[in-house]
């Protein structure tokens, strides 16, 4: 199904594409630490309120239906 020619150039496409990421995370690591800052401790905060919403809305709509 797959030729030599295209199995090497999956290869080499992935780790050229892996390459390329880890240079791009690099180069922007210092714009995380300044712009990110706290980022997780807000996405909890928001998904932990999302949920507790969510089972909320499931308990009242269990016990008026």
């Amino acid at each position: 199904m797959f030729t030599t020619g295209r199995i090497i150039f999956a290869i080499i496409f992935i780790i050229a594409f892996i390459i390329f990421m880890v240079i791009s995370y690099k180069k922007d690591a210092k714009n995380h630490e300044a712009y990110y800052k706290n980022a997780a401790k807000k996405v909890a905060i928001y998904g932990t309120l999302a949920i507790l919403i969510f089972v909320a809305l499931r308990l009242v709509t269990a016990y008026l239906l």
